[in-house]
């Protein structure tokens, strides 16, 4: 009598559990056909675009990074959706004088207590507090006109938002960026002094601090008011690490397809934020062109062609022939 051997089931759950690393790195095996230029050609254009990343990200981290006015200029049908991230585009965060002086009264107290601030410190403290609510309630107290047609633009604008058919006529699209062109012709001179109170004030709060407070308690950072959990201010903190991690990933070669397609997903959505993109230095069909290019890098699992992906895959196929045997 022959007993039938009953199969393991460790080995088709190892391959269950392996299947997102086999995921990322590519999950077919290499393309019978592809010559040997073709891959090299692969391998540049995956090493080109991660370069591209690498270095776009390392300037960004470098030189610092705000994609407000880029937002801020979003046209085409996706446009409110662009607008909806831009931190305080409207002004109403910054031009709200009791939010304001709230938010400055807690960095005043989140100094003293940070720096461990003396007596004295505590007194410049004050003064320094003192003077930029001073220098910020001049600017109010300066454009009040100014902040009345502003406050009116930013209802006609409101009101113009709401109504669907505003895409479908060519006058009320114009009439649109009329306004809002001239809205922020006068808005943005204003948010610029505040931002300006903003800026000096967290510069003279840490000139408080002796350099032994500096040295051993860090500068303090003043951060905006802010209203909603993702806005520009927090998407500029990642984009630059985000920009370097693809990069980094596509140069190594290191989950392709998944880094390949992140940066895809990115680049379509820049593409987008400029619809329909017009033609010159600043279009955006740059980003369409790149982002067809990063379909190509993870569709053929670039990685695998002198990557690290070729380790990985050769590894997990070599345990899938093996279950198969």
């Amino acid at each position: 009598m022959v007993s039938e051997k009953i199969p393991s089931a460790a080995p088709s759950r190892l391959a269950t559990l392996c299947i997102p690393l086999r995921l990322a790195t590519g999950w077919g095996p290499y393309p019978k056909k592809l010559s040997l230029l073709a891959a090299l050609m692969l391998i540049l254009l995956r090493l080109s675009v991660g370069w591209q990343f690498y270095s776009e990200g390392t300037d960004k981290i470098q030189n610092g990074f705000d994609s407000s006015r880029f937002l801020s200029a979003a046209r085409g049908p996706f446009a409110e959706h662009f607008h909806a991230v831009v931190w305080d585009r409207d002004g109403g965060l910054r031009l709200d004088d009791e939010a304001t002086q709230r938010r400055w009264q807690w960095y005043r107290n989140t100094a003293g207590s940070h720096f461990g601030f003396d007596d004295a410190q505590q007194k410049q403290a004050d003064q320094v507090l003192k003077r930029t609510l001073n220098q910020y309630q001049f600017v109010l107290d300066n454009n009040v006109d100014e902040l009345a047609e502003i406050d009116f633009g930013r209802q006609r604008l409101a009101d113009l938002a709401q109504r669907p058919e505003r895409n479908d006529v060519t006058s009320l699209i114009g009439q649109k960026e009329t306004i809002e062109r001239e809205w922020r012709q006068k808005l943005d001179p204003i948010l610029s002094e505040v931002d300006n109170a903003w800026e000096n004030l967290q510069r003279d709060m840490n000139a408080v601090a002796s350099d032994d407070q500096l040295r051993r308690h860090g500068h303090l950072e003043l951060p905006p008011l802010r209203n909603q959990r993702i806005d520009t201010t927090v998407m500029d903190k990642f984009v630059p690490w985000f920009d370097c991690t693809i990069g980094v990933l596509l140069i190594l070669g290191l989950f392709t397809p998944v880094a390949a397609l992140a940066a895809a997903g990115f680049l379509f959505s820049v593409f987008l934020s400029q619809f329909p993109p017009a033609t010159g230095p600043t279009s955006t069909y740059y980003q369409l062109i790149e982002s067809m290019a990063c379909l190509v890098i993870a569709s053929t699992g670039a990685g695998r062609f002198a990557g690290l992906d070729s380790i990985i895959h050769a590894a997990f196929n070599r345990g899938g022939s093996h279950e198969q045997g």
